[in-house]
């Protein structure tokens, strides 16, 4: 709870980015007459319980209190949960995921790596006594068996403990049920086994990564530990071996599930449901994806969907479903926009992006998107033989879960904090989370033909007179920052509060924009990423008097990290100090699918490495730059920051490095998420003539 010598940095440091106390993880039951959810008890807790509620009454009933039943706080988790939590970038500990039998009797999960299952009947929950630690349980349809990752092996478990090792393998490069790192960075796909829905059998992945190169990540402040080896699949090099098999649950006998991964290596998204085994698969350079129908007595596959691009074909989450034995729910890029399919059927219009699939039936599929004039809202629609509808109307991101014929909403508006959880019956779900101490003081503007969308905050009741500016983007693919969301601007508002004024920019590449503006970075990731920053930032100028061009400084993590310190590097004549927060500096130094998407293969055409790289740019520094980096980051890895520290140094130019001990790509530890957002306000006002007038 907000206290009041509380301030906003501290309140987003324990908060975790206004996230904890927030309902997450719905899973509609009982035909639409119930809700399981977690949500932790309040804003700064970040013990997630488990939680019923009646969607008639909203009468809300506690299942499971970690804390309680193990003092599980979510500090000690294996290493495999701690990295599928980085790749989902969950910070919360407690139940941060659960899985529920297709009956509806269970429910299993795990603390602190040991298995647990709760009788959903009788809202009763035991430990399942299995040697440890476990990961990522699942049930079988009934809910007697349940089948678990440990280590490298898959394993299937009665609820007395009878377990049995269904798949292993001796070398230590192999692992059987899990995710490869690419599929859970890059491709949304976080589990690696399936049940079939008669519980006979389960479709597993092995993943083999001897061909994968180590690399080292070090903790400088402690030289006795040793690095931890990562296997990490950089441009250009080679990924994992990812193939599947089909293993029998009684006797573990395994049949190899065929396709040609030669052409199609990635294995992209899975589904095993009443219709059959679907699989969806990608080429390396992302040009081509087909869905496969897979025959579970013999592993053999034949092609039910093919869809290819000349730049490349986009996964959509939730798309890939089988809804009836000759009938497939998919997405698809066709007269500029992003279009749901069903069958051999185009179903949505040109003129709505297709963003989600949500739930999917042969005569009835629920998705999000947004009008392809409005990337800056997004909408849930249902689509039946007859039409096509928009279920939200309120400006702002909307979101759904679906279980039967019950809908429940998901709505974050720029008005009101948090997001509310609407039930059928109109009732909203409860939320824990604290109401932010900034309030937003913000002009949206949509796309145009002429601008991209800009987001302008103001200081409270400013009196008009110029202000500096800070830009505040992402700025790159698969993320947007102008979103008609209070959460979305609270860090920002605070800057502007700062006595700023903060743009941000959504330009080409960001999604919700069709096809041809999503594709438009393809090649380059520098030069038109760049340029609509500048003319978003000059469209709101001629928009907002108070913002002085004369002093213009640019802040951004990860891609925007990326994009800050491009911005001085190549424009100082409009930015005049940036803060480079996790960049990616050198793109041959970051992940395969990602970065071959857009810049292709680096050994097949390095000059599109070139131009988006920041290294050759190192001597054109004349305006200060801070970089900041987690030593622990095993994403966009800490070599980044240090190579271009090091291009800047041999140039003679002044530069300043702040690295983040124990830290990955997120910034979870409360102290070092408070003092970095003071940090970088103290570079800004040491960078930039902020009281100054023109």
């Amino acid at each position: 709870m907000a206290t009041v010598s509380d301030s906003f940095p501290r309140q987003y440091a324990r908060t975790q980015r206004l996230t904890l106390g927030e309902p997450r993880n719905l899973t509609v039951v009982d035909d639409g007459r119930r809700v399981l959810f977690a949500r932790s008890r309040a804003g700064d807790d970040p013990v997630n319980c488990l939680w019923v509620v009646d969607i008639d009454t909203g009468d809300e009933r506690l299942l499971v209190d970690p804390v309680e039943l193990l003092d599980a706080r979510g500090d000690d988790v294996p290493p495999e949960e701690r990295a599928r939590r980085e790749r989902l970038r969950e910070g919360a500990g407690g139940i941060t995921s659960y899985a529920l039998s297709t009956d509806e009797s269970t429910i299993v999960f795990t603390l602190a790596g040991r298995l647990f299952a709760l009788d959903l009947p009788t809202q009763s929950t035991r430990p399942v006594p299995v040697d440890g630690p476990v990961f990522d349980p699942r049930p079988s349809s009934d809910g007697a068996l349940i089948a678990f990752v440990r280590g490298a092996d898959l394993v299937v478990t009665d609820h007395e403990g009878h377990a049995t090792e269904l798949a292993t393998d001796p070398s230590d490069t192999v692992s059987w049920g899990s995710a490869e790192f690419i599929a859970a960075e890059e491709m949304g796909r976080y589990r690696g086994f399936w049940w079939a829905p008669d519980d006979r059998t389960i479709a597993a992945c092995r993943v083999d990564v001897a061909a994968v190169e180590e690399w080292h990540i070090a903790n400088p402040a402690d030289p006795a530990s040793p690095a931890q080896v990562s296997r990490y699949p950089a441009a250009g090099t080679s990924n994992a071996d990812v193939t599947m098999n089909l293993l029998d649950v009684a006797d573990g006998a395994a049949v190899d599930i065929e396709w040609d991964r030669d052409r199609f290596p990635y294995l992209a998204a899975v589904d095993w449901n009443e219709h059959g085994l679907a699989v969806t698969v990608q080429s390396r350079d992302q040009r081509d994806v087909e869905l496969l129908v897979v025959d579970p007595a013999n592993g053999r596959t034949q092609t039910r969907w093919a869809d290819h691009d000349d730049v490349w074909v986009e996964l959509v989450p939730g798309a890939g479903t089988l809804v009836g034995p000759d009938t497939a729910v998919m997405c698809a890029d066709r007269d500029g926009g992003r279009r749901l399919v069903v069958g051999d059927d185009v179903v949505s219009p040109p003129d709505v992006q297709v963003r989600s699939i949500v739930d999917a039936h042969v005569d009835r599929v629920v998705v999000t998107g947004n009008p392809l004039d409005d990337a800056t809202v997004l909408h849930v629609y249902v689509w039946t033989a007859s039409d096509f509808d928009r279920v939200t109307t309120e400006p702002g991101v909307h979101g759904a879960v679906v279980g039967g014929e019950a809908i429940v909403i998901r709505s974050a508006t720029v008005d009101e904090p948090g997001g509310r959880w609407r039930l059928p019956s109109g009732r909203v779900l409860g939320r824990c989370g604290e109401t932010p101490l900034v309030e937003p003081n913000v002009f949206v503007t949509a796309h145009s033909a002429s601008a991209p969308a800009t987001a302008v905050l103001l200081p409270h009741g400013h009196d008009g007179s110029p202000l500096p500016v800070l830009v505040d983007p992402y700025g790159g693919p698969h993320a947007q920052r102008v979103v008609r969301s209070h959460q979305a601007f609270c860090a920002s508002q605070w800057f502007a509060d700062q006595g700023f004024a903060v743009v941000i920019v959504d330009g080409r590449g960001t999604p919700g924009r069709g096809t041809d503006m999503e594709r438009a970075v393809a090649g380059d990731l520098a030069t038109g990423v760049l340029d609509d920053q500048v003319a978003g930032l000059h469209a709101a100028a001629q928009r907002h008097p108070e913002i002085d061009l004369d002093r213009v400084a640019i802040r951004g993590w990860s891609f925007g990290g990326y994009l800050a310190a491009l911005a001085v590097l190549q424009r100082p004549d409009v930015f005049h100090t940036a803060i480079a927060g996790a960049p990616v500096t050198e793109w041959r130094l970051y992940d395969t699918h990602y970065t071959e998407r857009y810049l292709g293969d680096p050994t097949v055409d390095p000059d599109a490495y070139d131009r988006s790289s920041l290294l050759p740019l190192a001597a054109k520094l004349t305006r200060p730059l801070l970089l900041i980096h987690g030593l622990a980051d095993d994403n966009v890895v800490a070599a980044h920051t240090l190579q271009l520290s090091a291009a800047l140094l041999a140039a003679g130019k002044p530069h300043e490095v702040l690295p983040l001990v124990g830290v990955t790509h997120m910034t979870l530890q409360e102290e070092v998420a408070e003092n970095l957002l003071l940090h970088q306000l103290d570079f800004l006002r040491r960078s930039l003539p902020i009281g100054a007038t023109h």
